[in-house]
């Protein structure tokens, strides 16, 4: 897709990705890319892993070159961070925060 993978990181139960994407990639069309590619490698590289699946929506945000060393450290301390909140409470309070219009019903698929 010509974009860069900046960092990567993941927990049990979700994985946050920090990459710089060409203008002509939307997130929505790289993440379909990136799961539909990346579950195919799990299944081939790791057969036994046949329930492997992606949840079928994501949560993305643009990140400015400003802010962009904040968010790699954010990312790069997943663990820690993550012994004093979890990620759903983590991501609510984002959205509330950022008012951000959710559906409850349609995060956590």
């Amino acid at each position: 897709m010509k974009g860069k993978a900046l960092l990567i990181n993941g927990m049990v139960d979700h994985v946050h990705l920090l990459f710089d994407l060409p203008p002509s990639i939307c997130i929505s069309e790289a993440l379909r890319i990136l799961k539909a590619n990346s579950s195919g490698w799990v299944h081939e590289k790791w057969p036994s892993r046949h329930n492997f699946a992606w949840q079928i929506g994501y949560a993305a945000f643009s990140v400015s070159q400003s802010n962009s060393r904040q968010v790699y450290s954010y990312i790069a301390n997943q663990e820690r961070h993550h012994r004093k909140v979890s990620f759903k409470e983590e991501l609510l309070a984002f959205l509330k925060k950022h008012n951000i219009q959710y559906d409850e019903r349609f995060i956590w698929e």
